[in-house]
């Protein structure tokens, strides 16, 4: 109690998110309470027309304006609180202003109502406080205290003015009762509003306490995770540097080639630090990108050099296709792209038994200044279940236990590599054959920092993928001296290895005040600092060395060499000053070139580096096989025409044809004549099937093998026998795949198919040229005239006594499209060439409305004097840029027959 009275009369700096928590808990039953409302107020007003005494006869008006104005509040209320749902913030604004309003005016309608009412017929009818009483519960967004006292301030107006007329004799007293009603209702409301606030303050107090706790725990979780990844990544640092001295040596080849192991081994060891790290960032929120410069070339080699030897290992061919005219220099977080694309080529490595790990590299340029990088990482390894696909990404969680448990892995990678992939505003997506191997696509847009291109770089030799490199200098600097301060003697060591054949003179310090000791005296050209050690810090010593009394080095180059590697820390040493960072573990390149940029130039000597790298059993593609952004696919009985497929780049699926002697590819196996010729005999039946899932799959993955999306236009859905139904749930194992109901058929289909390939043309994107998909299949125009209607009643897509009724009366219907169904139209009547030359006025008549650039006329059974007559009639009408004949598919024919043929086009 006692905290609950101090909640009502002491302000709360929660009660706006209590006020927001309520609405939620409320929403509802406000609702249902106004639609009461509203329901009592139209009877109420109803029954004043039907049973006017009942209202005191003459004071009839005074309840109708007062019915009317409840009806028009609550309707207010209803569309107020329907257009608060557009947002929280609307809603909040919203129902906040409106439920005051209506609060301070229910109390004031209360007070008016009573003496209205009374000085119309000197009584009080208690139907107007119950309608009005109605309202209270709105009152919810009140503050407690304020309700408090409106309510209180009309209460002793209403049972002033009531004690007054019951006092003077006007009134009966007994009336006093009826009012107590809608007072205690009104009590019984506030009392509930009051608490339910309290608990929701009390909730919001809890939450942030708990909010308060997590952050905590969270910081601390980030700083056990920092602390672990500077311990391990110390000892890494003298494992990778003594290395990499082993590699410098004149050893064996079995020395060299365990080397290069350990080397790959290391780099790999260190990603899985940063996994676990980013882990703990992204839960707490604080994970930051390092946006700068890099070279793609040596981004690439790295990656393929510390990959390559478990590719190697487990037997499996290492194909890398890289673009030539790929950004020599991008600006972007070359560490974290190192992340995504070490972590998916890894995963392809780890669940690929036998067969190959695919790595093409692309770029998009969007302007002079943008690019998308594609970075598609293919393998034939065990594939993904099209179920498993939307849990691919969630943290240690692995699909598909059965298969996968003997394989090791944390479970962090993949989750890892997509909220990096987003927080660079790209996005990965993944096409995966179950038991036939996944494709990773990667995009990622980064700026270009100069223009120039990789070309047909040599990764071989660029990489670390060779057993032996002659190691040489980069330059030497005998009258150079530097001091490296750290409290580790193996990584002073490493340093002192690493640039022992550059000839400058290194000292070195193993802790602040011995570093003190050295720069009081001692002239030295750059300083390699550490960051965490015991007295004395690398900033705290950076800042006495810079502010040193008498000292020598207060001008002197101060780089940070450390195991803090994250963004945050690197955020630190700017702020700090600090003349370069250096995160170990350090390679003899990285300490060579940021000292190489700190020296004075006079006093030094550039050697250059003549390593050559021997050539590995890495197979290496040259490059110049462009991926295409978007393939458009779509199906035979499209009826396209082979210089149109060819033209625009179209993959056909066949359908097939079902006769008594099996199953054959339409087109393929089968073709239209021969259909047609087996159909002569009545009895045969001849049906049309669509491919099935496993085909579509299969023809999806072979289609992504040279293309970074699939857009599939498929056959109407409503057609039977359509390939819709197969290509949609294949798609499933695709987030690549994009499959478009045509809501045609034929040539109609084939439209879209090129439509598509147009737009594609022209650098849409894959969502783009869908969306304009959706407008473009409202604009074709879908017919055929045919001799008659026997083969689709064989087909039992027409009765036998319709089809022999409209044979009998030398009927030629057409068959048209309508909302992606097939229906008969208008029927012509007498000879062929008759029917023919109506049925070709009727199509074309509104030739204003016609799209004149290309028409196709798909035909079944017709002679060649008679595609020469169907142009020359169509001509005399339209003339169009190009007309395509085409004989219709197998597929189509069996329900069509011979002697039909169909104008499709598209309409402005």
């Amino acid at each position: 109690m006692k905290d609950m009275l101090r909640y009502l009369f002491k302000p709360s700096t929660n009660d706006r998110e209590a006020i927001r928590s309520a609405y939620y808990e409320s929403v509802q039953p406000t609702h249902v309470t106004m639609i009461i409302t509203l329901l009592a107020a139209v009877i109420f007003m109803v029954m004043t027309f039907v049973y006017p005494p009942y209202f005191g006869g003459t004071t009839v008006l005074y309840h109708q304006i007062c019915y009317a104005w409840v009806i028009i509040v609550a309707v207010i209320w209803l569309f107020g609180a329907h257009h608060a749902m557009k947002d929280f913030a609307t809603r909040y604004r919203t129902i906040f202003v409106l439920n005051h309003f209506m609060g301070v005016t229910l109390f004031a309608w209360v007070i008016s109502l009573m003496i209205v009412n009374y000085w119309a017929r000197h009584t009080v009818d208690t139907t107007l406080f119950m309608t009005v009483a109605l309202v209270v519960p709105l009152c919810v967004y009140f503050n407690p205290l304020v309700y408090f006292i409106v309510a209180l301030t009309s209460n002793v107006a209403v049972v002033s003015f009531l004690y007054y007329a019951v006092t003077v004799g006007h009134i009966e007293p007994n009336l006093m009762a009826n009012f107590l009603i809608f007072a205690v209702f009104q009590l019984v409301m506030g009392v509930i509003m009051s608490y339910t606030k309290f608990r929701l303050n009390e909730q919001l107090v809890t939450a942030e306490k708990q909010r308060k706790e997590i952050y905590m725990l969270n910081k601390s979780q980030n700083s056990f995770f920092s602390n672990m990844s500077h311990e391990i990544r110390t000892p890494i640092n003298t494992i990778i540097g003594l290395n990499e001295m082993i590699l410098r040596e004149d050893v064996s080849e079995e020395v060299i080639e365990d080397a290069v192991n350990i080397k790959a081994a290391g780099k790999l060891l260190l990603n899985l630090i940063n996994d676990i790290l980013d882990m703990s960032k992204f839960q707490s929120g604080s994970m930051q990108l390092l946006i700068e410069p890099y070279h793609t070339g040596d981004m690439l080699s790295d990656i393929v050099g510390m990959l390559w030897i478990r590719a190697k290992d487990k037997k499996l061919d290492f194909n890398v296709d890289v673009s030539p005219d790929i950004p020599a220099e991008l600006i972007g977080d070359e560490v974290r792209i190192k992340q995504v694309l070490i972590n998916v080529i890894n995963n392809a490595i780890k669940y690929t038994k036998e067969g190959s790990v695919s790595l093409t590299v692309q770029c998009e340029k969007k302007d002079d200044k943008t690019c998308n990088m594609i970075y598609m990482v293919s393998d034939t390894g065990i594939g993904i279940k099209s179920e498993d696909i939307p849990y691919l990404f969630s943290a240690f969680k692995r699909v598909d236990e059965t298969t996968t448990k003997h394989i090791e892995g944390t479970g962090l990678g993949l989750s890892i590599v997509k909220q990096l992939v987003d927080l660079m505003g790209g996005k990965i997506t993944v096409n995966s054959v179950y038991k036939k191997g996944s494709t990773f696509m990667i995009e990622i847009p980064q700026r270009i920092e100069r223009e120039g291109s990789v070309g047909n770089y040599d990764f071989a030799k660029a990489g670390s993928t060779g057993r032996k490199k002659e190691y040489l200098p980069k330059f030497e600097a005998p009258e150079a001296r530097i001091l490296v301060v750290d409290d580790n003697e193996a990584n002073l060591m490493v340093v002192s290895k690493l640039l022992r054949d550059t000839k400058v003179r290194i000292d070195t310090a193993t802790s602040g005040s011995d570093a003190l000791r050295k720069t009081l005296n001692i002239k030295y050209n750059v300083i390699f600092m550490d960051h965490l050690m015991p007295e004395m810090d690398g900033i705290e010593c950076r800042r006495q060395i810079k502010e040193q009394t008498g000292g020598r080095c207060r001008e002197t180059p101060i780089v940070i060499l450390t195991a803090n590697a994250d963004e945050e820390n690197r955020a630190l040493y700017a702020r700090e000053n600090f003349d370069g960072y250096l995160a170990k573990p350090v390679s003899g390149d990285a300490l060579e070139n940021e000292l190489y940029n700190h020296l004075p130039k006079e006093i030094v000597h550039i050697t250059g580096n003549r390593s050559e790298i021997a050539e590995e059993s890495i197979s290496w593609m040259s490059g110049t096989r462009k991926r295409k952004s978007i393939v458009i696919t779509s199906e035979s009985v499209a009826d396209l025409s082979p210089e149109l497929i060819e033209k625009y780049g179209i993959a056909i699926i066949p359908h097939k044809v079902r006769t008594e002697e099996g199953l054959f590819k339409d087109g393929k196996e089968i073709e239209t004549q021969g259909v047609l010729k087996y159909m002569e005999d009545p009895n045969r039946i001849v049906l049309p099937q669509g491919p099935t899932v496993r085909e579509v799959e299969e023809f999806f993955a072979k289609q992504l093998a040279g293309a970074n999306n699939v857009i599939h236009i498929s056959i109407s859905s409503k057609i039977e026998h359509s390939g819709y139904a197969p290509a949609l749930e294949a798609s499933k194992s695709f987030d690549n795949v994009f499959v478009i109901d045509s809501a045609h058929l034929s040539s109609g289909q084939g439209l879209m198919a090129v439509a598509a390939a147009q737009m594609a043309e022209k650098g849409l994107s894959a969502e783009q040229i869908v969306n304009e998909l959706e407008l473009c299949k409202k604009k074709i125009h879908t017919s055929f005239i045919v001799d008659n209607l026997d083969f689709l009643s064989r087909a039992g897509q027409v009765g036998n006594g319709t089809a022999n009724i409209v044979k009998s009366l030398m009927g030629r219907p057409v068959l048209k499209l309508r909302k992606g169904k097939m229906g008969v139209g208008m029927t012509y009547f007498g000879n062929r060439e008759h029917a023919w030359k109506a049925y070709i006025n009727s199509v074309l008549a509104n030739a204003a409305n016609i799209d004149t650039r290309i028409l196709f006329i798909t035909y079944v059974g017709i002679s060649k004097r008679d595609t020469d007559w169907i142009r020359e009639q169509v001509e005399k009408y339209v003339h169009f840029d190009e007309i395509y004949f085409k004989q219709a598919s197998p597929a189509v024919s069996v329900n069509c027959g011979p002697g039909t043929f169909g104008l499709l086009y598209m309409e402005k």
